[in-house]
């Protein structure tokens, strides 16, 4: 089951990309380099996917209703 809509995808992976190269670029090291390079592949992991386990948990979705 799909939970993640387009818009809500382009935004996970820009902020996933950034977040992944920001601890080479900014010399991140120690705990935050590994919160920052883990967050970010786990966004871009949901919106390869398209599938959020939070929203799945909560209820939500960025989906589109289909149009009758």
């Amino acid at each position: 089951m799909q939970n993640v809509g387009t818009p809500d995808r382009i935004v996970r992976v820009a902020v996933g990309v950034i977040l992944v190269a920001l601890p080479f670029l900014a010399a991140l090291s120690g705990w935050a380099f590994w919160v920052s390079l883990v967050l970010g592949i786990v966004l871009i992991g949901t919106a390869a996917f398209s599938f959020c386990p939070i929203y799945a948990m909560l209820g939500l979705s960025s989906r589109r209703k289909p149009q009758a």
